[in-house]
């Protein structure tokens, strides 16, 4: 197995855990906060989503989904175009509202299957690559990748555990 290998069969993990969450449920229950300061199903999936979305396409030196395939346009949260859900406040939180779970799993799967394309033409010698030298050490590609995958890992299951509550 290639490490391109290893890294599909963990996005691929991703992907089992946020159709479990998600399908089956109405927007009442996506939007269903276990308490004052706690996330929502919606806001989890849509918080991995979108950093996934963004790690990729800077990766990849493309662009987001999120902005080009019209998402923004669809979602119309009440929030900048750009924003991934990093550091935000409890009442930005209850602003990530979705129609439905389609929507919100049509989004997920599209930048699913961009991750999977991305990362199928990885080379191992390009996982050593330097994607961002704003940290202490540099961030390589392989590090960001398995940042991406351990924080989407850490939300699916987040997301699992709010359902399971409701």
């Amino acid at each position: 197995m290639r490490s391109h290998d290893v890294l599909i069969e963990g996005y691929g993990r991703i992907k089992e855990v946020v159709h479990a969450v998600v399908e089956g449920l109405s927007p009442d229950e996506l939007h269903t906060r276990p308490g004052d300061g706690a996330n929502s199903i919606a806001w989890l999936v849509w918080h991995l989503t979108r950093v996934q979305d963004d790690h990729i396409a800077d990766a990849s030196g493309g662009d987001q989904i999120w902005l080009t395939q019209g998402w923004a346009d669809r979602f119309a949260l009440p929030l900048p175009a750009t924003d991934t859900g990093y550091g935000h406040k409890p009442e930005q939180v209850g602003q990530v509202r979705v129609e439905s779970g389609e929507m919100l799993l049509g989004y997920y799967d599209a930048v699913h299957e961009r991750t999977l394309g991305f990362l199928g033409e990885l080379k191992d010698d390009s996982l050593d690559r330097i994607v961002d030298e704003n940290w202490d050490p540099p961030v390589s590609l392989g590090a960001r990748l398995v940042s991406v995958l351990s924080d989407d890992l850490q939300h699916a299951g987040q997301a699992a555990y709010v359902r399971g509550l409701l």
